[in-house]
């Protein structure tokens, strides 16, 4: 059977969707598509919020989680009041994902989460973020800030990493669309993965299979073997979890 994949649902408002007069519940296309390639079954998994044991009564049916980008955090989740660059906060899907990235290591479950992913995680488990570093001169772009698509830029991985191993490769080119960035790391991960202005783009559980990628693999793995080798190893690992 292939393995079912949980992809955390990004809640839409009212009207959000062209023709539809109630909110809705969605996920980009690539994210998916990528699973799919891959071999897995992809299911969207509705975001209300949950604690950890309710989190874990969801994961019962799944093989693999994947966690995608989005807005930011609630800085208070992470003791800091919010800048004035914060933006697109959803105190739901907050309560949502960071008990079910808990419950997903809890039980073991291989985890992908990326950019807002990563940033979930990393608080999850004790961690900061850097609210905004779009107006930090030491460091390359890593959004457009005037609303356009995202930038391309390197993406170094440490030799032996989980992460440098699902790629296939050291150094890559990434699709990158982020204003934040993670600051102290929470524990139990590992630094793995960094932009070649030295931001750390990329982390892993020290134990287990559980990645956070700051960068958008998705959006660029149907023409990036290394990029969709991602999720092939995440569909991998969750059939083995099986």
């Amino acid at each position: 059977m292939r393995p079912l994949i949980a992809v955390t649902g990004v809640p839409i408002v009212a009207g959000g969707v062209l023709g539809w007069r109630q909110g809705a519940v969605a996920c980009t296309a690539a994210y998916l598509e990528a699973l799919q390639r891959a071999g897995g079954d992809p299911v969207i998994v509705p975001p209300v919020p949950l604690d950890e044991a309710e989190a874990g009564a969801r994961l019962g049916r799944f093989d693999g989680v994947l966690l995608v980008g989005g807005g930011d955090l609630d800085p208070g989740l992470y003791g800091q009041e919010a800048r004035p660059e914060v933006a697109h906060v959803n105190p739901v899907r907050d309560e949502f994902e960071i008990p079910l990235v808990r419950a997903a290591i809890a039980r073991g479950l291989p985890t992908l989460c990326i950019c807002r992913g990563a940033q979930v995680l990393n608080v999850a488990l004790g961690g900061t973020l850097h609210q905004h570093i779009s107006d930090r001169e030491d460091l390359v772009a890593h959004r457009n800030d005037d609303g356009s698509d995202g930038v391309m830029h390197e993406v170094r991985a440490q030799p032996g990493s989980r992460t440098m191993k699902a790629m296939g490769i050291e150094r890559a080119r990434t699709f990158s669309h982020h204003h934040q960035a993670l600051a102290h790391i929470g524990d139990g991960l590992v630094p793995v993965a960094w932009a070649e202005d030295g931001l750390l783009e990329g982390v892993e559980l020290e134990e287990g299979w559980v990645l956070g990628l700051q960068w958008h693999a998705e959006a660029t793995a149907a023409a990036d073997p290394s990029q969709q080798a991602i999720f092939d190893t995440l569909v991998r690992e969750s059939a083995d979890f099986t």
